[in-house]
């Protein structure tokens, strides 16, 4: 069974795994939608998951040769060899597991990269097939984040196989159906918390970015629990005009492009208009998801002490 999916074939062993499980979990979460009435599922979001699914196949199957040429490169001049056994097999996911927490992160982070990845944040549903949603060129760079393990001495193969498990549980906690996983909730990337991780409220916004593991978060700082009080509102602000397929993919290129034109600006904020963190101007009239939570944290701060201040003169 090892030897079944550490080969080659390993990745396509996975996912051909995964299909009827997937299919299995789509369907339940579809019929309970139905008979429960509480519209998790829309027509038209359903065939663009889809539509962007394929697509992000698609260009996976075209970048596999160049993408595992890289990694096999630095494989070859890798620092360490390791024998395969299962604590191997655990540090390989353990490790492909925090690369993916940096791709991410970066993500989130820097607008080329959000640029790709808004497609995967862009719809106001959440359910499972929302996790198929794919960021369609992220291909072209995802290996670069897992060529510093085939340094390390890890197996590109094995990398794959373990983010191929990864990207598997990754799809399932996109549900709103599941509310709580008990104790895992400690260690797991779990529903709840991919419901933050989904959401555009305030207080949520570049959240849990963990797929499999949420220790990363924890210790990074970008971990945040859903809070009963503040219901998760799924989507991106401000919304897209539409749901068709080339908005959904140049959304924000496109924005992008127009700031990029915009008349009398320096070679450094062109760069950062296209690097820097999502909201940045070059006017000081943006605001990044910091500012605004830097805000929003302040804000609530002071309602609590103007609450507490309140309510210590009723009892005064």
């Amino acid at each position: 069974m090892m030897e079944y999916f550490m080969s080659e074939n390993g990745l396509e062993n996975v996912y051909a795994w995964s299909i009827p499980l997937h299919a299995t979990v789509i369907l339940a979460e579809m019929i309970y939608s139905h008979v429960s009435e509480a519209k998790l599922y829309s027509g038209k979001d359903l065939a663009t998951n889809v539509y962007l699914a394929l697509m992000n196949f698609g260009l996976d199957l075209i970048m596999k040769a160049f993408a595992m040429g890289v990694m096999f490169f630095f494989y070859h001049h890798r620092l360490f060899s390791w024998d395969i056994s299962i604590w191997y097999l655990i540090a390989c996911f353990i490790i492909t597991d925090f690369a993916y927490y940096v791709l991410h992160y970066v993500d989130h982070r820097s607008r080329a990269f959000w640029a790709v990845h808004i497609t995967h944040h862009s719809s106001e549903f959440f359910n499972l097939t929302t996790g198929f949603r794919s960021p369609v060129l992220q291909p072209l760079y995802r290996y670069l984040y897992f060529s510093p393990l085939a340094f390390l001495g890890f197996n590109p193969w094995h990398i794959m196989v373990a983010y191929a498990v990864g990207q598997v549980y990754g799809t399932w906690v996109h549900t709103q159906t599941v509310k709580s996983m008990g104790v895992l909730e400690y260690i797991l990337v779990t529903p709840s918390h991919h419901r933050v991780h989904h959401a555009c409220n305030i207080k949520y916004l570049d959240k849990n970015m963990g797929m499999c593991l949420i220790i990363w978060d924890k210790i990074f700082g970008t971990f945040q629990k859903e809070d009963p009080n503040i219901p998760v509102k799924y989507g991106i602000y401000p919304k897209m005009p539409d749901n068709r397929p080339d908005t959904v993919l140049f959304y924000e290129w496109r924005k992008i492009w127009k700031d990029l034109k915009q008349p009398g600006l320096k070679f450094t904020d062109r760069i950062n208009y296209i690097f820097n963190s999502p909201g940045w101007r070059h006017d000081g009239t943006g605001k990044t998801v910091r500012q605004y939570q830097k805000e929003y944290f302040a804000k609530q701060a002071k309602k609590r002490e103007q609450q507490q201040n309140q309510a210590e003169q009723k009892t005064a």
